[in-house]
């Protein structure tokens, strides 16, 4: 087509400074109107000098990748808001352009994509995986309002997996296993088949290069016998349906490296017992024309039993239609065939993004509209919890399905393999999943742990006052099941750490001789504004749930002036000493270590309410602990604060050989490692060995995992131990 902008003159000086431009304009070019096509290189140049000065690890001027990955949606004649979405998709996160800028200079649609694709790298988060999590949640929330988020998301992964060559071995495996755990089951239950398939190839081979180097050459070597025999019964198939006077295209295809991988994974058989690597597509005209042609295709070659597949007259959620079959070929080898429609192949190659290809005035949204309702319940998962949880979900939920079951007036629900009685009581309604207490399959009773099988009709039975029963999650598969319950029990847990929590507090004020119903509520608003709380329920929570102390919040409470009007006594929090470690949580409280097990930071650690003596602290494997649980209401659980300059007391046993000069070898070493000596001690063992008892001054765990490692390399020295719990001196 003409279009002005085919014309050599008009974009050499664009494109041959921009590389991959050209491509692209060539590919856009064959079917949107020029407009379009205009406003889509207007998006190129503009990215293109955002991006000035900024290469890819490859080498390459970071423009290529943008521009690479909206040729990927190129390819699948996407609509040009979507293009140029794909190339803007970093504007944002790596340029100092704003999202407002796009919107003005391309519209709210575009802007509204490129932002939902781009990742929160500005806020600081706990871990990488939360980053990650976050991240992915943002990005589900903003397909629900415009599914052209994942197809950009998914050609910006395509491409970065086509040139993953560029990154260090780990970083490459970290973003392949994302890539196979996330985003091709997503591209697949979005009906992105080919997508799916590159995305699951380009992984398998940066996570398991190995791997697929020897399924990949095993292939190679069995191909041209397979292909020569498969070729044969294709023109069986094709010369029976010509004879029946059905017009069909018979093609064979080939399984993928990645799909074969599973299948020895699943099954636990070695790749010379997989047969069926190829099989046959069938494409007629209609689907009648596919029933036809499953018939003749069954009187060609005897189908295997309980291998026939109906997806035309129950589709899968993503919009997937086929008829699929399994022959015995010659030899009894199985050949799995396809049977679909021109229209059905269409989807299954393309899925959603066949709706956003260029045609004026036409709409047809039917897997659209399927896509959005598995996408709506995000909103309601993404509310019951962190954003790891609803990864967790989200990951739960991507496998395609493979149960379909029946309710009891017709309706089919499709379910994952290995869905329970609670999955689909959950499926119909969430309420129905909380009240659920018995179910009949099939017009009988089961339990409902139940595994369901295909073609099963479910009845749930439900009562007013039920509720779900914690041990559901230990067994339900849908996501959906898993966050209605863990939200449901989220609020029942709730009102009853509020209670314990109370009830601790309570307990702990009778020290000052007060109750909470004798303090003011202003006294405990203050108390739960110090501990970064909003109101006096969160307090309580937090007690309840062990994640406060309730003796350091009486504490806090005792101590204030009008916490009770009864109350006379001097503030105990001024004259207590500062902790020489600030122990999470134990702020104003006299800390001590427990000399029997000297514990240091990155030690597991409990804490014992001691009289007089505060607060001592001790390792959980400490042998004294035992003598202290028989007063578990003094026990507490503590952490250590995540930083500290303090240096601690440990003791460390040294048996060494009887030799002139090793006390002052061993010291001296001690000293290389910039630890002070506070006390050495020696003991004779025999004639031959002693035994150096050091009391040290260290920063940490990993300190004095240093001193060990230095000692232990000396000659003279036998073994070394740290002190645990040998004697409990003033403990």
């Amino acid at each position: 087509m003409d279009d002005g902008l085919s014309q050599p003159g008009s974009r050499s000086g664009a494109a041959s400074r921009t590389p991959g431009l050209e491509e692209l304009l060539t590919v856009v070019g064959s079917y949107l109107p020029t407009d379009h096509v205009q406003r889509i290189q207007s998006a190129a140049l503009f990215a293109a000098d955002a991006h000035r000065g900024q290469k890819r690890k490859t080498g390459e001027p970071y423009i290529a990748h943008p521009l690479a990955a909206a040729t990927v949606l190129a390819d699948l004649r996407v609509d040009a808001d979507t293009i140029v979405a794909a190339i803007l998709h970093d504007v944002i996160e790596d340029t100092p352009i704003a999202k407002e800028e796009l919107a003005v200079s391309f519209g709210v649609n575009v802007a509204d994509i490129v932002d939902g694709v781009t990742k929160l790298d500005q806020i600081q988060f706990k871990s990488r995986e939360e980053a990650q999590a976050e991240s992915f949640r943002k990005m589900l929330l903003a397909m629900v309002r415009d599914l052209r988020v994942i197809l950009v998301k998914l050609a910006d992964r395509l491409h970065n997996m086509r040139t993953i060559s560029g990154m260090s071995m780990m970083r490459r495996r970290a973003i392949a296993r994302e890539t196979l755990d996330i985003y091709a089951p997503l591209a697949e239950r979005l009906g992105l088949y080919n997508l799916k398939l590159e995305l699951e190839d380009l992984g398998f081979r940066a996570l398991y290069p190995r791997r697929y180097q020897v399924i990949d050459q095993a292939l190679r070597r069995a191909r041209g016998n397979q292909k020569e025999f498969l070729a044969k019964i294709a023109e069986n198939i094709d010369s029976s349906l010509s004879k029946s006077k059905l017009p069909a295209e018979v093609e064979a295809r080939e399984k993928h490296l990645y799909s074969i991988y599973r299948k020895m994974q699943r099954k636990r058989i070695p790749l010379a017992e997989i047969v069926d690597v190829y099989g046959l597509r069938v494409i007629v005209d209609s689907a009648d024309d596919c029933y036809r042609a499953i018939g003749m295709v069954h009187s060609v070659y005897r189908p295997m039993p309980g291998r026939f597949k109906d997806y035309i007259a129950i589709p899968r959620v993503n919009g997937y239609q086929s008829l699929h079959t399994t022959l015995f070929g010659p030899n009894g080898l199985p050949i799995e065939v396809q049977i679909r429609t021109r229209d059905m192949h269409r989807i299954a190659e393309s899925g959603i993004a066949a709706h956003w290809k260029y045609k004026a005035g036409e709409s047809d949204a039917t897997e659209q509209t399927q896509a959005r309702e598995w996408l709506a319940n995000l909103i309601a998962m993404q509310e019951s919890g962190s954003s790891e949880e609803f990864l967790e979900s989200v990951r739960l939920d991507l496998f395609p399905d493979k149960v379909y079951l029946f309710t009891p007036k017709g309706q089919i629900l499709r379910l994952p393999r290995g869905a329970t009685v609670v999955d689909f009581a959950y499926a119909v309604h969430t309420d129905v999943g909380n009240r659920c207490v018995a179910a009949k399959v099939d017009r009988r009773l089961a339990p409902l742990r139940t595994e369901l099988r295909n073609g099963q009709t479910v009845e749930i039975v439900t009562a007013p006052g039920a509720m779900p029963n914690p041990a559901w999650v230990n067994f339900v598969v849908t996501a959906k099941a898993r966050t209605a319950i863990r939200q449901f029990l989220k609020g029942l847990r709730r009102a009853e750490a509020i209670e314990l929590g109370q009830r601790l507090i309570n307990q702990s004020l009778a020290e000052f001789k007060i109750s909470l119903t004798e303090v003011g509520e202003a006294t405990l608003l203050a108390t739960a504004g110090e501990q970064g709380m909003v109101d006096v329920d969160e307090l309580f929570e937090k007690v309840g749930l062990g994640e406060r102390l309730a003796p350091l919040i009486a504490l806090r409470i005792g101590s204030t002036p009008d916490a009770s009007s009864d109350q006379n006594e001097p503030s105990r929090e001024t004259a207590i000493a500062p902790a020489p470690l600030a122990i999470a949580g134990t702020e104003g409280l006299l800390v001590s270590y427990a000399r029997c097990c000297y514990p240091l930071p990155g030690d597991p650690i409990i804490a014992y309410l001691s009289s007089g003596r505060g607060i001592v602290v001790h390792r959980e494997a400490c042998a004294n602990v035992e003598d202290y649980r028989k007063h578990p209401d003094k026990w507490l659980s503590v952490a250590w604060s995540e930083s500290t300059d303090k240096r601690f007391t440990s003791e460390l046993q040294v048996v060494v050989a009887n030799r002139m000069g090793v006390l002052a070898a061993i010291a001296a070493a001690i000293a290389r490692t910039e630890t002070n000596i506070d006390h050495v001690d020696m003991q004779e063992r025999d004639t031959e060995t002693s035994m150096l008892v050091f009391e040290l001054k260290v920063r940490d765990r990993r300190h004095l995992a240093q001193i060990i490692r230095v000692i232990r390399r000396m000659p003279e020295v036998l073994r070394v131990s740290r002190t645990l719990a040998v004697r409990s001196r003033d403990d």
